[in-house]
């Protein structure tokens, strides 16, 4: 799954999902909160009781 370059073509990129996030990078969901609870894999933000990940930062992690 291609992750979204811009929103509507111009400002910043959405903060993406778990979901978006694991489809991405190829892992599963559950990965992604193994991760999150290990404080290892890319940054996670709370957004309201909601996990998101910002684009940036999950590709500044696999270039680590």
């Amino acid at each position: 799954m291609p992750r979204p370059t811009t929103v509507s073509g111009a400002g910043p990129l959405p903060l993406a999902t778990p979901e978006e996030v694991a489809a991405y990078l190829g892992v599963p969901v559950k990965t992604l909160y193994q991760w999150r609870h290990r404080r290892t894999g890319p940054t996670v933000h709370k957004v309201g009781r909601h996990l998101r990940y910002r684009w940036p930062e999950v590709d500044a992690w696999l270039d680590e």
